[in-house]
């Protein structure tokens, strides 16, 4: 029985080993409103800036602000929101063109995990001695394995017909599994707890079977019965009996 419960348990456990959620490739997806306006409509033709390197602009601040989210928690493939802020004490306007992002590992930038969406903005400006704020709605793939990882967030503006950009945000994000609790790992981890459970009730009934028939196969003690008179309370349901007459009739007798 013993055997047969550490054979079941080790298979469990190294069954368990091939579970894995997979990493997810780098994507690259497209994204944008359906309204005009500032917010661009954004096809397939809207230009890949991640290959691209430009220098920040003299005079042109950012920030950075998650306002449903400021722990910063990404649910992998759910959309995620966050509000780049622009402040622009320079003497030209700035003609806002992309936000953009990516995923790295955190120990080492040069692995990039995942690109996001490009967000094309059209006729979207902040004069000078302004500030403005834009909109950005990303989501990581839902085959991203759950952890800590890097976002880099930079935005890509025009002075003078002339491309900056800046990087609003340069920190850690934490990613997690998508559909809350009912996840492959959580499940998997509620069979295997039910399954030990259960091995380990068939060991203890094991265990107690075998103390039971022990128990049985102990020899009895014998009981030694001498000469004592007899309980009248034990004889009452022979009253009225030929027994009960005869013992009386002996009774007189030895009279």
């Amino acid at each position: 029985m013993e055997i047969r419960v550490f054979f079941v348990l080790g298979l469990l456990l190294f069954s368990s080993s091939f579970l894995q959620v997979a990493r997810g490739q780098s994507e690259e997806v497209v994204e944008g409103t359906e309204e005009g306006g500032d917010l661009g409509i954004v096809g397939e033709d809207v230009q890949d800036f991640s290959s691209d390197s430009y220098t920040p602009a003299a005079g042109v601040e950012t920030v950075c602000v998650f306002p449903k989210n400021p722990t910063k928690v990404v649910a992998a493939g759910e959309e995620s929101e966050l509000l780049v802020g622009m402040k622009n004490d320079g003497e030209s306007n700035l003609n806002i063109i992309a936000i953009q992002a990516s995923v790295h590992l955190p120990f080492d930038h040069r692995y990039l995990v995942q690109n996001l969406s490009v967000q094309a903005f059209n006729n979207a400006t902040v004069p000078p001695s302004a500030q403005a704020t834009f909109p950005y709605i990303f989501a990581v793939s839902k085959f991203m394995q759950p952890g800590s990882f890097d976002l880099v967030g930079t935005i890509i503006y025009e002075i003078d017909q002339n491309a900056y950009q800046n990087v609003f945000y340069n920190g850690t994000i934490e990613v997690t599994e998508p559909g809350g609790l009912l996840s492959v790992e959580s499940v998997f981890l509620f069979c295997l707890g039910v399954a030990l459970l259960g091995l380990l009730g068939f060991w203890i009934r094991g265990q107690i079977q075998n103390l039971s028939k022990k128990t049985k196969r102990a020899p009895k003690a014998k009981v030694e019965v001498g000469t004592a008179t007899t309980d009248a309370s034990t004889d009452e349901w022979l009253q009225g009996t030929a027994y009960t007459q005869s013992q009386a009739n002996k009774l007189k007798k030895k009279k």
